[in-house]
């Protein structure tokens, strides 16, 4: 079964301070001033950039903690997780919903979470504490 911004939004809920939001007309979270997850429609330069690879469905981008880390999950599974050059120099992924397991989507969705929370409320999330 596809996953649905309806999930992303369900795991985003249970995330400490995170508060949903509208970023470009489109919705998102983000945790303090930082957007962790969002919708991310493909362009027309991102469709010309993937031609037939192109995915369909519901697109959101993700933080990742660096560059190495978007580069791992394309390489862990480049139906679900791919990047167009637009995000480069950007520490993020694009996720085709379609194509993400629901149990992966929640690690990358929480991961995305802790690469952009501020560092204590982070760290107190990973010992436990926070809620």
């Amino acid at each position: 079964m596809a996953a649905t911004w309806d999930d992303v939004s369900a795991i985003a809920r249970d995330l400490p301070s995170a508060e949903e939001g509208i970023r470009f007309d489109d919705p998102m979270w983000k945790v303090g001033k930082n957007v962790f997850v969002w919708v991310r429609p493909l362009r027309r330069r991102d469709l010309e950039e993937l031609g037939d690879a192109a995915p369909t469905g519901v697109i959101i981008g993700a933080s990742t903690a660096d560059i190495g880390e978007r580069l791992a999950l394309i390489d862990e599974d480049p139906r679900a997780f791919f990047a167009t050059s637009h995000f480069d120099n950007y520490a993020a992924i694009l996720i085709a919903l379609d194509h993400v397991d629901p149990d992966r989507l929640r690690e990358v969705v929480t991961d995305a979470w802790l690469a952009r929370a501020p560092k204590r409320l982070a760290a107190e999330f990973e010992r436990g504490l926070a809620r």
